[in-house]
């Protein structure tokens, strides 16, 4: 999300590449408020047995998986799929597809929340057997609000508004747990442990962006503008005069988030406007791996150091 955003601010108002990423930033966000309803409701809810909940748990088993909201009890565990999408909504089974009509008549097309759940159900349980545990694992595409009408549901998988999952919930059966206390406290930690952030590719990559297109300079996080000048241990925004000793840093990360996946002391200096000697000072402050010596030095930075756990005491 940051890639997107950063780019858009980066971008001329008028490059062809804004209402894509405007768009993408839109869905992004729409998601992101439609996870947040199911937390709320989840968290509101007091359920009789030992459960937890993790938010955006992505993991590798045959592949990288990524469970919009895991319901975890020593009975079953539950995978939800959660989209905000507005109008009326057909799911196609083949080949799987959302369709969604406007009020307006226009149709858009998205992959099938459907199939993506009953991926990331089968995902889950070949990661739980690897791991010795067997669990009944259930698929669920929750639609965020109720506002979203649905024309013809997807052949084999539930769909629920927010307030019907506590009763679904409450539903399944659960005569005998089939984890003890403490193999779920340790698939608990082992889940948390073995989640993965995940990093999509440089924006300019995805979206065919030529990066002379992007412009360069330190971004005010207070006004938004570009072009903060490097004082002595801080930047000063020239606009609203705004103070900020980190902005480096943000604009190092937006570096790697949309022009690519090494840095040179080169791309340092003229992303950030500033000399060969202050890109190196910020490069050794900053926790980045180096391949190579000299000028020949790169820089890779590593996003999974960053803590971005949340929700429930989990993820």
């Amino acid at each position: 999300m940051g890639g997107i955003q950063a780019s858009i601010k980066r971008l001329h108002p008028r490059h062809e590449a804004i209402p894509i990423l405007t768009a993408k930033a839109s869905s992004l966000e729409a998601g992101i408020s439609g996870e947040i309803k199911l937390a709320e409701t989840l968290r509101k809810h007091s359920f009789p047995f030992e459960h937890r909940v993790f938010h955006d748990l992505s993991l590798v088993s045959s592949a990288l998986f990524q469970i919009d909201t895991l319901f975890l009890t020593r009975f079953y565990a539950v995978v939800f799929e959660v989209k905000n999408i507005g109008g009326r909504l057909e799911f196609k089974d083949d080949p799987p597809q959302l369709v969604r009509r406007r009020e307006t008549g226009e149709v858009d097309g998205f992959e099938s929340p459907a199939a993506q759940v009953e991926r990331n159900g089968d995902l889950l349980e070949l990661w739980l057997k690897g791991h010795g545990i067997q669990i009944p694992v259930y698929r669920i595409v929750v639609l965020a609000y109720p506002k979203q009408i649905i024309d013809k549901a997807p052949a084999k998988t539930q769909v629920l508004f927010p307030n019907y999952v506590p009763p679904f919930i409450h539903a399944l059966p659960r005569k005998q747990a089939i984890l003890d206390s403490k193999t779920f406290r340790w698939l608990t930690a082992k889940l948390l442990n073995s989640h993965i952030n995940y990093i999509p590719r440089p924006v300019c990559d995805i979206y065919n962006i030529p990066p002379r297109d992007i412009q360069t300079g330190v971004i005010c996080s207070h006004c938004d503008a570009i072009g903060m000048v490097k004082i002595k241990r801080s930047w000063r925004c020239r606009s609203c005069g705004s103070l900020d000793h980190k902005a480096h840093e943000r604009g190092v990360r937006e570096w790697f988030l949309i022009m690519g996946r090494e840095m040179t002391n080169k791309d340092c200096r003229e992303f950030l406007r500033v000399d060969m000697n202050t890109a190196s000072r910020i490069l050794c402050s900053m926790d980045l791996n180096s391949i190579g010596s000299c000028r020949y030095r790169k820089y890779t930075i590593n996003f999974h150091k960053k803590d971005n756990k949340r929700a429930d005491g989990l993820l």
